[in-house]
């Protein structure tokens, strides 16, 4: 598919002409009627989905795509932002967040998280296996101080911390998501399936998404002919006209993460904010913000998060080459 908006955005970004929120329409957002769903869903070995409870919104305007490199370049050249990757670091307090295990950098400059797959198989509860603290790797250099953003325009965004997210979204005059909102659009209203496609499980030779096909971490296939990010819109969008939302890139919300927050939050619900704060018993010191959809390296044999009811935290102030987001506002329709 092919859209005149993005392509736009790319000669703006390559040839760093400035632009402004409002060239940011709303023409790129979908209106999505209020409706009322069932959130969640209470299988064995998802404890942190369910119960599942009913949950009721208002109508709002979300992001067809997530936001390209293109987009967030416009708003780097409009503000002068500096994003969290890119300023000076503390590693005493970055060590806190980053897998157990990994070890400090030779220096201290600033950087960011970047997936390099391992050569062999390896145990796949050893996250430092192929998760990488890379000087110099931010926004504009996704896989290091090497790397650039030549052909990238319209891929999505990443190395974004949750703050980077939400000031990009205020410059635009949007918000981020919340889960139930994010939600909801995934599962076409709660009629939709387990997947944002419907309930056909992903294939190995036929991708509908942006995901890992082969063996987990060290051995991409590639059937998708994508290693890292695909430019948005590449795949069919689902039944509302939303496109990426399996795969790609994790996805920022509004909400804290808990995981158990639909214990604690119990239905039915209006327009649900979410928790007032975080805790993950794995990480429990770390506060972090739920992040929805999956990635490029989500597999069905290790990281199924594609599924519509899929939820996860990561630390705030973190950055990593599989995250990104998109924004909502809200209504009324026009």
């Amino acid at each position: 598919m092919f859209d005149m908006r993005l392509l736009a955005n790319a000669v703006l970004l390559l040839i760093g002409c400035a632009a402004t929120a409002p060239s940011l329409s709303r023409s790129a957002m979908m209106w999505i009627p209020p409706g009322t769903f069932m959130m969640g869903q209470s299988a064995p070995g998802s404890p942190n989905e369910g119960p599942a409870r009913r949950v009721t919104l208002s109508g709002f305007w979300i992001d067809i795509h997530e936001v390209t490199n293109a987009e967030f370049g416009h708003f780097v050249h409009e503000t002068s932002y500096i994003t969290v990757a890119e300023r000076p670091i503390d590693w005493d307090a970055l060590k806190l967040q980053l897998p157990r295990g990994t070890p400090k950098p030779a220096d201290l400059r600033a950087g960011s998280l970047v997936f390099r797959p391992p050569p062999a198989p390896v145990e796949l509860d050893d996250h430092s296996a192929w998760w990488h603290w890379v000087a110099g790797a931010d926004w504009r250099h996704p896989e290091g101080p090497a790397s650039n953003l030549d052909g990238r325009a319209n891929h999505p965004v990443v190395h974004v911390a949750f703050e980077d997210a939400k000031a990009f979204s205020r410059w635009a005059g949007r918000r981020l998501p919340t889960e139930a909102e994010w939600e909801y659009v995934s599962s076409l209203g709660g009629d939709g399936g387990a997947f944002p496609w419907g309930d056909t499980p992903a294939s190995e030779t036929k991708p509908v998404a942006n995901i890992w096909q082969g063996r987990f971490p060290d051995r991409n296939l590639c059937s998708d002919g994508y290693i890292g990010t695909s430019p948005v819109m590449s795949y069919p969008p689902n039944r509302l006209g939303l496109f990426d939302l399996a795969g790609n890139v994790w996805e920022w919300c509004e909400d804290w993460y808990r995981a158990d927050t639909y214990s604690i939050q119990v239905g039915p619900l209006v327009d649900p904010a979410g928790p007032p704060n975080s805790w993950d018993p794995q990480e429990p010191t770390i506060p972090k913000r739920v992040v929805r959809g999956g990635s490029f390296l989500c597999h069905k044999d290790y990281c199924e998060a594609y599924r519509t009811t899929a939820r996860r935290g990561t630390a705030a102030d973190t950055g990593l080459s599989h995250t990104g987001f998109r924004c909502a506002a809200d209504g009324p329709k026009r």
